[in-house]
């Protein structure tokens, strides 16, 4: 409504901004919403996908309908800054385990509706998904587990119901993890693990060659992070990623042509 205030007839050329450092991500997601609104809006883009981007670098430019512009603006910045956010924090813990074998995981703590494009963001920045849903692997965890009866029960069923599905184990001790490990899964989860627990559980699991991998979840900062990927887990996920993003703030100027 309020971009009828400019005359119908009118063209603009807007730039768009960044006032902070950044990882860019989601420029699909500002292309499609000014296609949408006015395919005679065009685009050229200064920085690439996936890029690390410097303080006030400029991003992109637009030249066409005004009010299609300024229409478009807020839910183009809304996608850009968001999708910027979960990139540049990915790229930002990727960065902090540089040379150890551990990969970074997202988790299913997305934005409600965003979660493809979080997920797609999350590999922009570096990092690598943890799954998509409930269909795409078994998690047992602590519920699932106290309701079949055991560690061992719950895996056999979730063989059973889901045969080629990989399945994962949530465990919080040791002697969990032991049990965990006789299953042979495909991955075990370290659930709030201390340090050194980590690594004994590493050192079991390579003393037994057994190929199911370990992923670190729990009271993951970046202060810490290192020290965990250097335990020599193969995963460490953190909800954080796509949950408590900081988006990223940028700036749309405008003037008519």
């Amino acid at each position: 409504m309020t971009a009828r205030l400019v005359p119908e007839t009118a063209r603009a050329h807007a730039t768009i901004i960044t006032r902070e450092p950044m990882i860019l991500c989601g420029s699909a997601w500002l292309d499609e919403t000014f296609r949408q609104l006015d395919p005679g809006i065009r685009i050229q883009w200064h920085a690439r996908e996936g890029g690390a981007v410097a303080a006030n670098a400029l991003l992109c430019e637009l030249r066409g309908p005004a009010r299609a512009i300024l229409t478009g603006e807020r839910c183009a910045l809304n996608f850009l800054q968001t999708l910027s956010g979960t990139a540049t924090a990915t790229r930002r813990y990727v960065d902090a385990i540089a040379g150890t074998a551990a990969r970074i995981l997202d988790t299913r703590k997305t934005i409600p509706g965003l979660r493809l494009a979080q997920k797609y963001a999350v590999r922009t920045g570096g990092g690598q998904n943890h799954r998509l849903g409930l269909h795409d692997m078994v998690l047992l965890k602590e519920n699932h587990i106290v309701a079949a009866g055991s560690i061992a029960n719950a895996m056999q069923q979730a063989r059973q119901l889901a045969p080629g599905v990989p399945v994962e184990i949530e465990v919080e001790t040791p002697e969990e993890f032991a049990a965990a490990l006789a299953c042979a899964p495909d991955v075990i989860m370290l659930d709030e693990f201390t340090h050194g627990d980590m690594r004994a559980a590493v050192a079991l699991r390579n003393a037994r060659q057994a190929p199911t991998r370990l992923e670190a979840s729990g009271g993951v900062e970046l202060a810490n992070l290192r020290s965990i990927a250097e335990t020599g887990v193969d995963y460490i996920s953190i909800g954080s990623l796509t949950k408590h993003l900081h988006a990223i703030d940028l700036s749309l100027r405008f003037q008519l042509d």
